[in-house]
């Protein structure tokens, strides 16, 4: 950059994690100048002069894109890139990655503790003890896991983890992932329809996109069995939240654990009183290593694009 003794510049449009020092060392180190902005209107101002971007959350539309002047790539720190108009970015020629595999074991373990949660019914056990309760009474009946079904929508590396530690546990798989033509160890892979009749917990794995976009509706969900167990550790907007505390209230559902919303925080008005289910706050990828990895990976594909090396993580 000429005037600022810095070869390129790397602008992170929204900062999420507890500091960003990982990047600034690799960044500085290849000779570049590493700049966080502030708000939206500030990343919007930055991003002119920037050659590549770091991003989590904020909407970067083809309307943002037209701002750029010399940005080559957009760096995501996640693995989903929803937030990203992948295809105006291909026409501008700027290149797009995510982390794909940088909390992989995070998310599968955080499902699976959420179902064991649900089917062990851990809430409402704290609960009873908590208002002074005593006894497994107040519980009703119970399920073995290993006399369950789980029914796995989308089967990715987290699916398969998740696949690998439910079926440690005795419970039965379905897939359903029309991208594939067979599941890994000759799993049964079944259409939508009949994941939803045979599955009595479901568990959601597959990238937002225009077609999954409400895919788990009330429709679907009323092909389950009574009693049944709906989990969502991938993207909010894939599961219809209105018609999971419908299913609740009515009592179809047994229980439901969402990690992620439609709207991201809740609109908590909406939700209370619902019962048997379980919020987490975005979490499911979260560790400190997996952070410092997508940190540390994230950045890497920005110097690589900038140096003119072949990516790891291209998209689209």
């Amino acid at each position: 950059m000429e005037g600022t003794g810095t070869q390129f510049r790397v602008v992170i449009t929204d900062q999420v994690f507890p500091d960003v020092d990982i990047e600034r060392q690799l960044i500085e180190a290849a000779g570049g100048e590493l700049v966080v902005a502030r708000d939206r209107d500030d990343a919007l101002r930055l991003v002119e002069d920037a050659d590549a971007l770091l991003t989590t959350y904020m909407p970067i539309d083809a309307d943002v894109m037209k701002k750029m002047r010399r940005v080559k790539i957009i760096a995501r720190y996640g693995i989903g890139v929803d937030n990203i108009d992948v295809a105006a970015a291909r026409s501008a020629g700027i290149a797009v990655t995510n982390v794909p595999d940088y909390c992989v074991e995070e998310v599968a373990t955080h499902t699976v503790a959420l179902m064991l949660a649900l089917v062990r019914k851990i809430p409402q056990s704290n609960e009873i003890v908590r208002s002074g309760g005593w006894g497994v009474r107040q519980l009703g009946e119970l399920q073995r896991f290993s006399k369950l079904t789980v029914g796995v929508i989308g089967f990715g590396r987290i699916a398969q983890r998740v696949a690998v530690a439910v079926e440690a546990l005795g419970a039965r798989m379905l897939i359903h992932d029309p991208y594939l033509s067979s599941a890994p160890g000759g799993r049964p892979l079944v259409s939508l329809q009949e994941l939803f009749q045979g599955s009595n917990i479901v568990t959601v794995h597959c990238p937002l996109t225009p077609e999954t976009r409400g895919l788990v509706n009330e429709n679907v969900l009323r092909l389950m069995p009574p009693a049944s167990y709906l989990v969502n550790t991938s993207r909010g907007p894939i599961v219809d939240t209105s018609a999971v505390t419908s299913a609740l209230a009515r009592g179809h559902l047994a229980g439901a654990a969402l990690d992620v919303l439609e709207q991201e925080p809740p609109d908590l008005a909406a939700l209370v009183g619902v019962p048997n289910l379980v919020l987490t706050p975005h979490s499911a990828f979260l560790s400190t290593d997996s952070v410092r990895e997508s940190q540390r990976k994230a950045t890497t594909q920005v110097l690589k694009a900038l140096q003119g090396q072949p990516l790891d993580y291209s998209v689209g």
